[in-house]
Order: C-alpha cells, then sequence, then structure tokens
C-alpha cells in the first residue's frame, strides 16, 4: 500500500515537472513573437508606414508617426498649441486686477472714558471711531483697458459700495474712483491715479467660434491671478439674470472654471485679446459647476466708452417690439427655419416705423451680422447710440429686403441723451469723488468732495491753477457735503458772475481759494 502511494506521488511530480516545462517553452516562444511584433511595428513607425494591429478586438491603424520623445509631428503641435495657451496667459495676466469694494458706515461705539474727561467724541484708543472698516466687502476682478488708469468690471461686485480698492498684478494698491456704472450690462468702469500701466487688447466676440479656445483670467476666491481653460460652449445666451427693464443679455457661454471673485475678470482668445467680461455661473452650489458666462466685449467696449465720454450708457431704440419665432409663426408666415427675430409691434414716429418696419416682418441681419434670437438682436443693436444709422436685412411675405435705421434716444430724437451735470462736466472739465469717512477723518473734515480728473480745456484747467486731489469744501461759501450740492449750487450762479471754490490739499495745512467767472 505505501508502495503504492509513493508510485503515485512519483508520477504526480513528474507530470508537474513536464507540464511547467512545456508552458515555460510555450511562454518563451509567445514573448519572442510579441517582441518581433513590437519590433516590427516600431520599424514601421519609424519608416512612416501604415501598420494595422490587431488587438483581437477592433483595428487599431497608425498612420505616421506615433507620440514619441524627441522630434516629431505631434510633440511639435503639443507644444505649439501648448506654448498658445502660455503666450495668452503671459500677456492677460498684468491686466486683470483685483478689486475691493467696501461700504464703509459711521461708527456708533461709545468711548467709555467720554463722561470721566468731559469729551464725548474724542477717539479714544478706537472708541467712538468715525467708519466701520468692515461694514460690507465686495471682492472681485477688473480688467485695464487703457494706459492711463481705466479699469472694467462688473456692476454688481461695486455695488453699493463707498470705497473701492484695486490691486494690481505688481502687488500695488490704489484707491479706484467710479466713472460710471450700467446695471442693463452690468458693467461698471473704474479709474486710478497711476500711468504707463500694461492695458489689454481687444478682440472681436463677434468672430468667436463655438468649439474655441478661451482662457478666463481672475481672482477666484482671493487666489490672485488664476488662470483656467476652456471652450465656447454657445453664444447669444439669455439667461435672466438682468433685472433691468432695457437689460441686455447675449453672454458667451464656457466652460472654463470660473467662481465667486472670477466677477469682472477677463475671458481671452489664445491670441490673449478681450474677448468678454466673466460675470455668472450657472450652479446649484455657488461654485463652478461647468457652466461660465461673461458679457461680450463689443458690447461691454461701447459701454465703456460711453461711460467715459458721458458718465452713462447712451440707449438707442428702435420703436419696435420683438420676439423670438415659435413654431406657430412659422407655420403662419410659411418660415422656412426659425431662425430671426419676429416683429409684433411697430411704434409710430420711432426709428422703425420710419424705416419701414412692419409687424409680421422677420429680421435676420444687423449691419450683415446674423441674428437668431431676441438676445442676440439687442446686442448688435446695444452697440450703437442715438443717431447712428444702421441696416436691417428682414423678411416679408416671403421676400428678403433691406433697409437703413437712424437709431432714436428714448425721447425720440437723434441726439445723444445728456444732463445738465454732464453739461456742468464738460464746462468745468472735471471729475469728482466723495470723500470716505476714513479720508473725512484723515482730513480733519466733516465735509468735502475731491477733484480727481481735470481736461485741459475745462473752466477749472484754464481760468485757474486747480491740480487733481483738491478738496471742495465750499462754493460761494456755502458748504458742500456731496457731489450734489456742488452741482446744485454752481447752476444756480448766471453766466458771467463768478465762482469762488474754499478747500484744502491733502498733506497741505493751508487752505486755498481758486476763483473763476462762469460762462
Amino acid at each position: 500500500m505505501l508502495k503504492k502511494i509513493i508510485f503515485t506521488l512519483f508520477i504526480s511530480a513528474v507530470s508537474a515537472v513536464v507540464a511547467v516545462n512545456f508552458y515555460i517553452k510555450a511562454s518563451l516562444k509567445e514573448t519572442e513573437a510579441r517582441l518581433w511584433r513590437m519590433q516590427q511595428a516600431v520599424s514601421d513607425y519609424n519608416n512612416n508606414a501604415a501598420y494595422p494591429y490587431n488587438t483581437g478586438q477592433i483595428p487599431v491603424v497608425f498612420t505616421g508617426s506615433p507620440a514619441r520623445y524627441g522630434n516629431n509631428s505631434w510633440d511639435d503641435d503639443f507644444t505649439k498649441s501648448n506654448s498658445g495657451f502660455i503666450e495668452a496667459a503671459k500677456i492677460a495676466n498684468p491686466t486683470v486686477v483685483n478689486i475691493a469694494a467696501m461700504r464703509l458706515e459711521s461708527g456708533s461705539n461709545t468711548n467709555p472714558f467720554g463722561e470721566l474727561f468731559g469729551d464725548k467724541g474724542a477717539d479714544w484708543f478706537g472708541y467712538n471711531a468715525p467708519y466701520k472698516a468692515d461694514a460690507g466687502l465686495s471682492n472681485g476682478s477688473g480688467v485695464i483697458v487703457s494706459t492711463d488708469g481705466y479699469i472694467v468690471t462688473n456692476y454688481h461686485v461695486i455695488e453699493g459700495s463707498n470705497q473701492i480698492q484695486v490691486t494690481l498684478y505688481d502687488k500695488r494698491t490704489f484707491t479706484a474712483t467710479l466713472i460710471g456704472s450700467d446695471p442693463s450690462t452690468d458693467i461698471a468702469l473704474l479709474r486710478i491715479n497711476a500711468s504707463a500701466l500694461p492695458a489689454i487688447q481687444y478682440g472681436n466676440s463677434d468672430e468667436l467660434e463655438v468649439g474655441e479656445w478661451v482662457l478666463a483670467v481672475g481672482n477666484p476666491f482671493n487666489l490672485a491671478s488664476t488662470v483656467t481653460a476652456g471652450i465656447v460652449s454657445a453664444k447669444g445666451r439669455n439667461i435672466n439674470i438682468l433685472k433691468e427693464e432695457s437689460a441686455i443679455e447675449a453672454f458667451i457661454q464656457t466652460d472654463a472654471a470660473v467662481n465667486q471673485g472670477n466677477s469682472g475678470g477677463a475671458l481671452v482668445n489664445l491670441r490673449g485679446e478681450l474677448v468678454g467680461i466673466n460675470t455668472a455661473i450657472a450652479t446649484p452650489s455657488g461654485s463652478y459647476a461647468g457652466y461660465s458666462f461673461a458679457v461680450p466685449v463689443n458690447i461691454a467696449g461701447k459701454v465703456i466708452d460711453d461711460l467715459k465720454i458721458y458718465g452713462f450708457v447712451q440707449r438707442a431704440y428702435l420703436g419696435i417690439n420683438t420676439r423670438d419665432i415659435t413654431p406657430d409663426i412659422a407655420t403662419q408666415l410659411k418660415l422656412k427655419d426659425m431662425n430671426g427675430v419676429y416683429v409684433e409691434f411697430v411704434a409710430e414716429g420711432g426709428a422703425g416705423a420710419e424705416a419701414g418696419l412692419k409687424k409680421d416682418d422677420i429680421i435676420t441681419e444687423v449691419n450683415g451680422y446674423k441674428v437668431i434670437s431676441v438676445p442676440e438682436f439687442k446686442e448688435k443693436v446695444g452697440r450703437f447710440r442715438p443717431g447712428d444709422v444702421i441696416g436691417i436685412t428682414y423678411l416679408r411675405k416671403g421676400q428678403m429686403a433691406y433697409t437703413k435705421m437712424a437709431l432714436k434716444n428714448a425721447a425720440k430724437t437723434t441726439k445723444p441723451a445728456g444732463t445738465p451735470k454732464q453739461d456742468l462736466e464738460k464746462l468745468l472739465g472735471a471729475q469728482f469723488q466723495e470723500l470716505t469717512p476714513a479720508e473725512m477723518n484723515s482730513l480733519g473734515t466733516r465735509n468735502g468732495i475731491k477733484v480727481t480728473h481735470l481736461t485741459e480745456n475745462g473752466l477749472l484747467r484754464t481760468a485757474t491753477s486747480m491740480k487733481v486731489g483738491f478738496i471742495v469744501l465750499k462754493v460761494n461759501n456755502e458748504n458742500i457735503d456731496n457731489i450734489e450740492d456742488f452741482y446744485n449750487i454752481i447752476q444756480k450762479v448766471p453766466k458771467g458772475d463768478g465762482v469762488m471754490l474754499d478747500g484744502i490739499y491733502p498733506n497741505e495745512k493751508h487752505k486755498k481759494l481758486y476763483a473763476f467767472s462762469m460762462k
């Protein structure tokens, strides 16, 4: 019995040795075969040959050289495309700034030693401080659009603030003046007292293609100079985020990562040109969820120019009501497609009526650019001012037609709108900013406005020796608490009568007087 067991174990051991030996030899042969195929493949690749390799599932055909380290076309193309991102970031980064907008409010802390020392108004170790430094803070981004200090951002970044701090790429910090804002497009224009700044170049948002690479540059979560990449996902997007009656929403939609703090930052193409102002994200969580939206530069640029020149946006009106084409409208008018905007009402005496537009017309182009929706149409028209003439292509009863339209303002005239304040600003050649509580405290005054800009041909430059930075405390011996006070007093001065400005310069002890005659 023992002999049988030993014999069985011996036979099993021999069989195992033979099987292992056979498996090793078979494996070596298969390995040799694989090595040969790999060598042959590499040889074919090096010779730029097309080599089909059957994986047993789907044939993979290589045409030309594969990805390798060293000099080859794939590596060169990758390097070139990557360098486009790098160069665009290098161009855009220095032009994007961080913005901290604050609402400084009067303090109400009580000095516990006031009763004892008989001076309740004294500032003892911060008690009864004239302002609260942290009473409302909004952080966002901005883009330098001119070398002399103009910066564009979103209106919602600075809304309600009375002090705006701007930190440049090189870490310098400035207090900014609000030149003007436009809630209808969510654009605001600031200015800082600086020169020789790196300014971004405008691109053309009309030429952006869906699928084109773009970079978003800003300061999300206060992470300075953050660059993210994505593609243009859609154009002319209306997300109903702006609540103004004349709101223009035709956003560029991208999948570049944008978060809180990116608002007001730059959306640039791979040439480093500004194509949009990052404005909003669509998210259920408050953070980036795949969709971000930017105001096209072609509309932002017009708003910037208006704010520079007029202090507000010159809005052009067509005197028509439009809506997107629905299937019912398309069926009723026997339209081939639903591209364009439907004219449902034409106001008498408006620009549309004078251009010959009628109800049931379908507008298809503005100045040669196709429009397929109302947001796109509004964005195209929003680039123009009263008095500008635009070309309208439209469809009427199956026939294409073309007309020219002279745009009008809300008063149905073709003159750009103006205000008495703007007329005075132009006459005086000056821009002003109200003092913050901190500035009042530093100057030892409770009122006054600051001169932030002087033009060469204005009265204050030609008739006086006033310099930027002058603090106007009184006009004709009346205290000035704010800009409105200043203009209300100046407006009452008849032509030819004298105006006396009483004030100070920061860091100077003596008061200054400037006199001139109204024209």
